[in-house]
């Protein structure tokens, strides 16, 4: 699952949808070719040939060859390639797509590099957490993205609101300020369950729990309650709809009215949103999730991409190679700068200073989480009762039958997939 990305992170506003494929190839001076499957949209041209001419003249037997995806049927595309005969060498995947793969038993255990060439100690834990399954590291951090909020500078210039939130209570505060006549401080669809997700990590909840492979849902606990109360005291701010997610309609489209104060979004939506209103071209700002206290901004769901090693790929060595490399600092630092993503360490946050909107996000990541490492998950999201659940709380539904309801529903799911 990806909240999957973009070329200039425009593409995880649209829920990675990325459409076309298409393919760099060669042939080494020895024969060897290493096959790389990467999403479009993830890398830029610029990147892949920077990358291919620096990583070929290190290595003169090697020819790099990319072969570009679409996110639209991956999964099943993968998991045929993991049992055939002619495995890519390296392949991009969602963070938390890692543990459905890793259930095929095809893929390479990479515990070892992470530790001792990677660092992997200090990557995100958004990304590296869902890239282990049963202790082995079998999916290597790329990179990142995640929602933070944008906001309309002249809504709040003229609320006279100069300092930006860093608490909860601040956050709720400054929003009761903005709603004044004919706007809306902010607007949260009712299904937007990417940010409930966000503040049940934030009262020490979780999604779903993990009773030594046993996965039982975990919305009724006190802790993900308080989450979802949260949430209902800032939707109720706005006239966000409570029977429908983000996309319906876009909030994109909505926050283009100009009559809108806040958003939760990935930057990326910046751009579509000033595409809709090239007036606002300039006044939206950006700021982290703020969490319960200053110390440290809000837990978010982290999307974005881990890259595997098939175990029966021909080039395997050679493919964890090209991995190191591409999650190492040098290829992290062009990487994130030319696309506008988080790195995968919170130490290299700084190369895309300048950046607001990716700065804003890079400081949220360090809250990251990931949904629950179960390979039946995505099972889940298919026929999401996380949604179902909030629409009822959102409507006046008792928020503890109703969070027993949904629960119920994600353990037998996560049961029988």
């Amino acid at each position: 699952m990806k909240i999957r990305i973009l070329a200039g992170a425009v593409a995880l506003a649209s829920s990675f949808v990325l459409c076309g494929c298409g393919q760099l190839s060669g042939t080494g001076a020895d024969g060897r070719t290493v096959t790389v499957w990467l999403m479009k949209g993830s890398a830029s041209q610029g990147f892949l040939d920077r990358f291919k001419e620096s990583y070929e003249a290190e290595r003169p037997s090697v020819e790099l060859e990319f072969v570009l995806q679409e996110w639209g049927g991956i999964g099943p595309k993968v998991l045929k390639a993991l049992e055939g005969d002619d495995a890519p060498d390296v392949i991009e995947v969602g963070n938390t797509q890692v543990a459905q793969y890793a259930e095929t038993g095809e893929l390479r255990d990479l515990t070892l590099e992470s530790v001792r060439d990677l660092g992997g100690e200090d990557w995100l834990p958004g990304l590296a957490e869902p890239g282990k399954v049963n202790g082995a590291q079998y999916g290597i951090p790329w990179y990142a993205a995640n929602r933070v909020v944008i906001y309309n500078k002249d809504i709040f210039a003229r609320a006279g609101i100069t300092a930006l939130p860093t608490t909860r209570e601040e956050w709720v505060d400054v929003t009761e300020r903005l709603n004044t006549s004919g706007r809306q401080g902010i607007y949260l669809a009712g299904q937007n369950w990417y940010v409930l997700a966000g503040f049940v990590w934030d009262e020490g909840g979780e999604l779903a729990e993990d009773g030594g492979g046993d996965w039982k849902g975990a919305l009724d606990s006190p802790a993900a309650l308080r989450g979802m109360d949260f949430y209902r005291t800032l939707q109720a701010l706005g006239e966000g709809p409570k029977d429908a997610d983000e996309q319906s309609p876009p909030e994109t489209d909505v926050f283009a009215g100009g009559e809108i104060a806040q958003i939760i979004s990935v930057p990326g939506s910046a751009a579509l949103i000033e595409q809709r209103n090239p007036a606002l071209k300039g006044k939206l700002g950006y700021f982290p999730i703020p969490g319960k206290s200053a110390k440290k901004p809000g837990a978010v769901f982290t999307g974005g991409s881990d890259l595997i090693v098939p175990e029966g790929a021909d080039q395997r060595g050679e493919g964890i190679e090209v991995v190191k490399a591409l999650a190492g600092e040098r290829w992290q630092t062009e990487l994130a700068r030319a696309m506008s993503y988080v790195p995968n360490k919170p130490a290299l946050a700084k190369v895309v200073e300048g950046q607001p909107g990716t700065s804003a996000m890079a400081e949220g990541a360090t809250e990251g989480r990931a949904t629950p490492n179960s390979h039946y998950w995505p099972a889940v999201e298919a026929d999401n009762p996380i949604k179902t659940y909030m629409t009822a709380v959102l409507e006046g539904g008792d928020p503890a039958e109703e969070a027993r309801k949904a629960s119920d529903r994600i353990t037998s799911t996560l049961i029988t997939g």
